[in-house]
């Protein structure tokens, strides 16, 4: 491997707004709304919700956004994680991450939109869909394989399109909002006090602002890493906390509360309250569907192949994984094997299925990424050039945060759950002992990279 073939920076802060924003807008704002308001049970209790679980993911990103801007590499987690020393910990992070949550993302996504398409087009459907699935994948592999600046160009064209559909939502709606409903908390249920309603309305929004650590996945490639990625996760959990609470007061506003409880699909449902677009809301909501998730799956064929880079790189992984390509400047080999690895999950629907129950794990991962800065802090070469204010205060909260989605997961799928963390485990370990002998041996290159502390304009 030439040492000196290394991914360079080339993005700027819009792009790294479009891969964080992209990522985490993505369909589940359609149904969450109404699943907000189930756990919340009344109307103010789920607007508010949306604005504490924005406000809770802010600490995550104040952690990130030092953690990255010290070691301004790609690899997420990984990069972490090694640096505070807890090497197993980082390999089965990115291990769990490629073997169970990266690649079946894709697989998902890409016949999420292949749903949508069906109601445009019916005879979309069973193998032919899983064909049209395939050749979205590949289009879109193409693109960020080729050039990681024309796939950042394409990710901000698509992240303003998915955004569009939302405010247009809010813009027709707002004229026709009910006021004294958005105001009222007495149809709770079961004697709930409202500080339980509040919380499990912050509960059921946890997993519709995740996603917006993408950019530390690529924190190597943007220019200026020292004001670009604090601003794009910081500045993107402060837009999403918006544009979601504005979306959860309109579609709450403009629509009996008792008929948002009963709705599977909320969006679309409000959108027949609007006089003179009842006829249009599905195709409204189908088209708004198709453009939401091919940017999502454009961000994430994007970013994700830059954690197993990364691993390759520091000599705990496979070494085709560390190729960069020589005229196109991308981890080639990484994400071609991600992507044809989500290709054949297409067609292995039910393993697809039983992937998610991996979540715990990787949440629990998570958390010991935002313990990292405190060990890390310790090291002669941590010099980050963004320090997050009240940095014991913030850390201890993201933490906490991240405990709290696992405890969530937990609940969710408990012997599921433990089975799967056990899997990535089991099967982890190994690899890293048999991965690690080989960098102490020297048969595998170790990642003694430094990114180049980017100060300029970007």
């Amino acid at each position: 491997m030439n040492a000196s073939s290394r991914l360079t920076r080339k993005l700027g802060l819009s792009a790294a707004l479009a891969v964080s924003i992209g990522t985490t807008i993505g369909s589940g704002i359609f149904v969450s709304t109404g699943e907000v308001a189930k756990a919340a049970g009344a109307p103010l209790p789920a607007v508010i919700a949306w604005i504490a679980g924005g406000l809770l993911i802010i600490p995550q990103m104040f952690v990130l956004a030092e953690l990255a801007t010290a070691y301004p590499e790609d690899g997420f987690g990984f990069v972490y994680l090694e640096k505070a020393r807890l090497r197993p910990l980082a390999f089965l992070l990115g291990w769990g991450s490629f073997l169970a949550t990266d690649p079946p993302s894709i697989t998902i996504m890409a016949m999420a939109i292949v749903n949508y398409l069906g109601f445009f087009l019916p005879s979309v459907n069973g193998h032919s869909g899983r064909l049209v699935a395939v050749a979205i994948i590949v289009a879109l592999t193409v693109l960020h394989w080729r050039s990681v600046k024309k796939g950042g160009a394409f990710q901000i064209v698509i992240t303003v399109a998915k955004i569009l559909p939302f405010v247009i939502l809010v813009v027709i709606g707002l004229p026709h909002l009910h006021l004294d409903w958005l105001i009222s908390v007495h149809t709770m249920g079961g004697g709930r006090s409202l500080l339980r309603a509040l919380w499990g309305g912050v509960s059921a929004t946890f997993w519709a602002y995740t996603g917006m650590n993408a950019v530390c996945y690529m924190a190597g490639e943007f220019r200026n890493p020292g004001r670009t990625l604090p601003l794009a996760l910081v500045g993107t959990s402060l837009f999403v906390m918006v544009l979601y609470t504005l979306i959860s007061v309109t579609v709450i506003g403009v629509m009996p509360f008792d008929r948002l409880l009963q709705s599977a699909t909320p969006v679309a449902d409000a959108l027949t309250f609007v006089p003179g677009l009842s006829n249009v809301a599905a195709g409204f909501v189908a088209l708004s569907g198709i453009i939401v998730i091919l940017g999502s799956l454009s961000s994430c064929i994007m970013y994700q192949p830059r954690l197993q880079y990364a691993m390759a790189r520091g000599g705990l992984f496979f070494k085709a994984f560390g190729h960069v390509h020589p005229r196109f400047e991308t981890p080639d080999w990484s994400i071609l094997l991600q992507v044809g690895y989500a290709i054949l999950l297409l067609f292995i629907t039910d393993l697809v299925s039983l992937l998610g129950y991996f979540t715990l794990i990787q949440t629990l991962l998570n958390a010991t990424v935002y313990f990292s800065v405190v060990r890390c802090e310790r090291n002669s070469d941590y010099r980050p050039m963004y320090r997050m204010p009240i940095r014991r205060t913030m850390t201890a909260l993201a933490v906490g945060g991240s405990l709290v989605l696992a405890w969530g997961t937990f609940i969710w799928a408990p012997i599921p759950g433990l089975v799967s963390a056990l899997v990535i485990v089991a099967s982890g370990l190994p690899l890293y002992a048999y991965w690690n002998r080989r960098r102490l041996d020297g048969r595998a290159p170790r990642n003694n990279y430094t990114a180049p502390r980017s100060t300029g304009p970007s």
